[in-house]
């Protein structure tokens, strides 16, 4: 488990390395969804990564309206915290494990990105129902994907929409599923 100096500091870089991670993948996903980058959230977003991702952004171009040179920022992120991390708890792995932890780790996150995109979205419709928040569009355009097919098979019953509420399930119970998967394959 670690003393309580590196357990301190294993909260730190996850905590520091998952937001810095998580604005990543908002890029990536805002782009996907083509959202409106006039937005303040979007212009925020774009303005964070730009001075790491411009420079690489020379070298790996996208594929289509996928970034490439996001996700390879996003998985260089997630390796860096793995290492950091083991590090801190005096632990090491070969290369090949690592990369691997990473990619599942990376997995992972992508994930709980989505989860929490769709609880933002629950608590902007109780808090600002009519979307006059300059996050709400967002949130809507990033959760539009997962919540809206299952929207089609699961209307709203007597004005209560369960969709984000099975999105949330789903998401979790694949999310065990991949990840444990995965994490059977390294072993």
């Amino acid at each position: 488990m670690g003393s309580p100096l590196s357990q301190a500091g294993v909260f730190l870089i996850q905590t520091l390395f998952g937001f810095a991670i998580f604005i990543v993948l908002a890029r990536i996903f805002l782009q996907l969804v083509r959202a409106n980058f006039f937005n303040p959230i979007c212009q925020f977003v774009v303005k964070i990564t730009n001075p790491l991702l411009v420079p690489v952004k020379k070298i790996i171009p996208n594929i289509g309206r996928f970034d490439t040179a996001a996700m390879l920022l996003a998985f260089v992120l997630q390796m860096v915290q793995t290492v950091l991390v083991l590090g801190l708890l005096g632990a090491s792995l070969s290369v090949p494990a690592l990369l691997a932890l990473a990619v599942v780790n990376l997995i992972g996150t992508i994930f709980t990105f989505f989860f929490v995109v769709i609880i933002v979205q629950v608590i902007l419709s109780w808090v600002s129902p009519y979307g006059d928040n300059p996050i709400a569009p967002v949130v809507n355009q990033l959760a539009a994907p997962i919540v809206d097919p299952i929207r089609r098979i699961l209307p709203p019953v007597a004005g209560i929409d369960f969709s984000p509420m099975v999105a949330i399930i789903l998401l979790h119970v694949t999310k065990i599923l991949v990840i444990g998967y995965l994490t059977q394959l390294l072993r």
